[in-house]
C-alpha cells in the first residue's frame, strides 16, 4: 500500500516544496492551489 498525501496550498512556496519532496519520497500526491497551473 502506498502512502498518499493531500496538500493544500501547493501552487507555491513552502507547499509547493512539500509537495515536490514527498513526491521525490514515493509518495501519491493530491495537490490544490488557488491557481491552475
Amino acid at each position: 500500500m502506498s502512502d498518499v498525501a493531500f496538500i493544500t496550498g501547493a501552487g507555491q512556496g513552502i507547499g509547493e516544496a512539500i509537495a515536490k519532496r514527498l513526491a521525490d519520497d514515493g509518495f501519491k500526491v493530491a495537490v490544490v492551489g488557488r491557481t491552475l497551473s
